[in-house]
């Protein structure tokens, strides 16, 4: 499977067998239908990110791009609670593409991205 950013190659990658996709390249990471929600609720899952946040600035711009798997036109996405993350979702398989780092973002909240979540939850409530 090629890389959707930089036609680099999708390896195939295990983190307690959960399997994932992460390019020789570009270092993105490929994320099978709810493999993503599977890697974030698992302690530690963000050491599979190991790109830099140089290399993913480099590609984050890239916004129209092709699934690698069923090559239909993916959808740019704003993760609902860290604004800043976003990726790229494909509305035929599910899959998802994240640009080196942004998992990893993803995984580690700030003391303000936590007490933001942390008001939302008590609005929600009232």
């Amino acid at each position: 499977m090629n890389c959707p950013k930089c036609v680099g190659e999708l390896r195939l990658k295990t983190f307690q067998d959960i399997e994932y996709f992460r390019c020789n390249a570009c270092e993105g990471l490929w994320f099978d239908l709810l493999v993503k929600e599977d890697l974030l609720a698992i302690e530690g899952s963000e050491s599979i990110d190991i790109g830099s946040d140089r290399q993913g600035k480099m590609y984050q711009d890239i916004r129209e791009i092709d699934c690698p798997k069923c090559f239909q036109r993916m959808v740019s996405m704003v993760d609902k609670d860290q604004f800043h993350i976003k990726y790229e979702c494909c509305q035929n398989c599910f899959g998802t593409f994240f640009d080196a780092s942004e998992f990893r973002d993803l995984k580690e909240k700030t003391v303000l991205e936590s007490f933001q979540q942390l008001l939302k939850t008590i609005r929600h409530n009232l």
